[in-house]
């Protein structure tokens, strides 16, 4: 009676079984045919050409002319390979790998639909083999395969740009992280139809993280570290290649009510960026460099190998400062740059100071700085020419991060020390400051600050050589300062 019940129950459960397997086999083709297809595929990839032209390539900070409303083209573009040696910090070179001869790489502007051939050339002169990856590429490696090259060779590829967007490229070759911290990234723009709207100044801005022997500000030429690199452990983290790679001379510049976009990138490769303009708030953030949105941010976070597109009007004059606010890399290791706003005033938005007063809830006490990490030493006897070079070297060392590279200072926090008359009236008042620091109000050409100098810890001859650097800078009146007035003003 058992396996007469066992047989009854598997011709009940027989049509059920087959049901479970031709049902569903059913439903799976359907929902295949039903797979979702982007309009990069079904589309974009397959959109028409309307004539060829020549692609403009451009080094940082300077961007290619928008596509606007142009349909899309077959583009040509070739881009160099070249490893050259270059300043990453005063006094301080760097070997850098390179697309285009600058870091970050020539900045590639397409629009969506486009057919590009691309030709990549590696130098004669260099050592090593190199590719290009572009992440805006749908294909094997993003064209790092087939743009594999040796020096003194050339390689020709075609792609197709169907995602609308800001991407990075960088080398593929092995090892891919040495290639990328030596400076081998860059970014393409792929606009939508139509192009992103109009704007009056485009910038392009690449921050990146290297990692040398030396450490920071130690002179010469700085090899790679793979152990600094492998650990996380950058001595630079800085805009467009250097230190003042969007300072001094490289500052970018805009007046009072230009709308500005900023194509930012991240190159790493390994620290991920968290991008802050002082003195600014983003209109407009398209949010890792693609088609979504967002408003009113005041800090951006861009990941290594990402990017951003960050829009705002400049509303008042002021040097605006670019900074990774992962602050210590901006103050201690480089990441900062500046945009210089000039125009008339507009006290609706900034009023400036309006009033002062004293608050001292816990006394004046000066701070002390601690003795720096980098044992900083300075011979004695030197020359003025000398002085003034151990002093500069100092200077970038210690002291530029709050009066900057070109002793302008950061508005409304630290005065400049460029042209000052507070420092040219009274070189002994100088010593002072650096000796035993300074709290409280002072006025330097016509502009007042409240901040604190802390006093720093430097030996006689580190005080007298790098006042003597900042007394022959920028349009001050040329004192030599010796080591023995500095001792006769310690206390």
């Amino acid at each position: 009676m058992e396996k007469v019940r066992e047989k009854v129950n598997l011709r009940v459960f027989y049509p059920f079984i087959l049901f479970l397997i031709f049902g569903l086999e059913g439903c799976g083709s359907e929902a295949s045919e039903k797979t979702y297809r982007p309009e990069s595929v079904t589309t974009n990839s397959q959109m028409k050409l309307f004539g060829e032209e020549e692609a403009i390539l451009t080094a940082p900070p300077l961007v290619p002319p928008p596509v606007g409303n142009r349909p899309a083209k077959k583009l040509y573009m070739e881009m160099e390979i070249i490893e050259k040696e270059a300043e990453m910090a005063d006094g301080v070179t760097y070997m850098y790998w390179t697309f285009g001869g600058s870091v970050p790489g020539s900045f590639i502007r397409t629009r969506v639909g486009d057919l590009v051939e691309f030709k990549i050339k590696n130098h004669p002169d260099n050592k090593l083999p190199h590719n290009i990856d572009l992440h805006a590429v749908t294909g094997q490696g993003g064209g790092a395969e087939a743009s594999f090259v040796a020096p003194g060779q050339e390689k020709t590829f075609s792609f197709k740009v169907i995602n609308p967007g800001l991407y990075v490229y960088h080398c593929a070759t092995a090892p891919v992280g040495m290639h990328v911290a030596n400076g081998m990234y860059g970014l393409i723009l792929v606009e939508p139809a139509g192009g992103l709207p109009p704007v009056d100044k485009e910038f392009y801005v690449m921050q990146g993280d290297f990692y040398t022997e030396g450490k920071y500000g130690q002179t010469g030429l700085q090899p790679f570290s793979m152990q600094k690199a492998i650990d996380e452990n950058p001595d630079y983290v800085v805009f467009n290649g250097s230190v003042n790679g969007l300072s001094g001379d490289n500052a970018i510049t805009a007046k009072v009510g230009e709308s500005i976009r900023i194509f930012f990138g991240n190159g790493g490769p390994n620290l991920a960026s968290s991008f802050h303009v002082i003195g600014e708030i983003f209109d407009k953030v398209y949010v890792e460099g693609g088609s979504q949105t967002n408003t009113n941010v005041q800090t951006t976070l861009v990941p290594a190998g990402g990017s951003a597109i960050l829009e705002f009007v400049a509303d008042v004059p002021s040097n605006l400062v670019l900074v990774d606010h992962s602050i210590f890399r901006a103050f201690n290791k480089g990441a900062l740059g500046i945009l210089a706003v000039s125009g008339e005033e507009n006290p609706a938005v900034f009023a400036g100071e309006i009033m002062e007063g004293i608050y001292q809830p816990e006394g004046s006490v000066i701070q002390t700085m601690p003795q720096s990490e980098m044992e900083l030493t300075a011979p004695k006897d030197l020359s003025q020419e000398e002085q003034i070079a151990a002093g500069k070297k100092l200077y970038m060392q210690a002291c530029f991060a709050c009066h900057q590279t070109d002793g302008q200072g950061v508005p409304n926090a630290f005065p400049p020390l460029a042209d000052a008359d507070y420092l040219n009236a009274d070189p002994e008042r100088a010593i002072d400051v650096l000796l035993n620091g300074l709290s409280g109000e002072i006025t330097v050409n016509g502009k007042n600050y409240n901040s604190i100098m802390p006093a720093q810890q430097l030996t006689n001859e580190e005080v007298a050589n790098v006042l003597t650097y900042v007394y022959h800078s920028w349009g001050n009146i040329g004192t030599v300062i010796s080591p023995e007035m500095v001792k006769s003003r310690r206390k």
